[in-house]
């Protein structure tokens, strides 16, 4: 494993009970920092903080809720100095079916969870990120958006069509903070094996496969470390960025 120098730096990971968001605060906690994972399920992000070890916090969160989220800022404020990065991890894939039998209130979800969740959580914590360094601000947010926004996945059109909004939201924020010192960028992983994989179908995770040149899915640690450099000092002059990870599936 290559050393990131994460020293001294808090993060909160949505969706870091399992899966990309656990590997990510796995990644942040090796390269010397301190995290708090932010989840729904209260249980799983505790027992995933524990296993973590000292430097690991947990909190429940609904972060389609603007209420619970401003919330968990001050809670993670009241253990943690600052908030130095924001990785935006928490998602749901929603049902494998085609849009014109995609049940209303199941779309609905998956964009108060995949968009408008990214939304509240980099609203609210871009307010603490601009009081932060010397006067121009300082944070690191990082959007895990997906190889489906960039292309559009058949039967999955609420999917696809969230992470694609993640990426436009990404590309604007990061223009809006790009005269201070907070960096705004995503990922575009094709499909990693996680739990994730539980919500969809077998022939739907069968085409993901066919798509990728390099023959297998990603794999968590792959996606940790990259979003890990992200969140790092010396991810400086990006922002507003799509960075790929699909293993050649997507070439633009």
């Amino acid at each position: 494993m290559n050393q990131l120098d994460f020293n001294g730096r808090h993060a909160v990971v949505t969706g870091g009970a399992t899966g990309l968001g656990f590997g990510i605060a796995q990644r942040l906690i090796a390269s010397g920092g301190s995290v708090t994972l932010w989840d729904r399920d209260e249980e799983a992000a505790a027992k995933a903080a524990e296993s973590l070890g000292a430097r690991a916090f947990a909190l429940k969160v609904d972060v389609s809720q603007q209420p619970s989220v401003a919330a968990a800022v001050a809670a993670t404020l009241a253990h943690a100095p600052h908030i130095d990065a924001l990785v935006n991890s928490a998602g749901i894939t929603g049902p494998n079916t085609k849009l014109w039998d995609y049940p209303v209130d199941a779309w609905r979800q998956v964009m108060d969870v995949n968009i408008n969740g990214v939304f509240l959580c980099c609203r609210e914590v871009v307010a603490q990120m601009r009081r932060q360094g010397d006067g121009g601000g300082y944070g690191r947010i990082v959007n895990i958006a997906s190889v489906a926004g960039k292309d559009g996945n058949p039967n999955a059109s609420a999917y696809s069509a969230s992470k694609a909004a993640v990426i436009g939201l990404t590309k604007s924020l990061g223009k809006e903070l790009a005269d201070t010192g907070i960096r705004v960028n995503c990922v575009t992983p094709a499909a990693v094996k996680t739990a994730i994989f539980d919500q969809m179908t077998p022939e739907h995770i069968a085409f993901m496969l066919s798509k990728i040149p390099m023959g297998r899915f990603g794999t968590v640690e792959e996606v940790a470390a990259m979003v890990g450099w992200l969140c790092t000092e010396d991810c400086s002059f990006s922002t507003g960025a799509v960075f790929d990870l699909s293993g050649g599936r997507s070439t633009y």
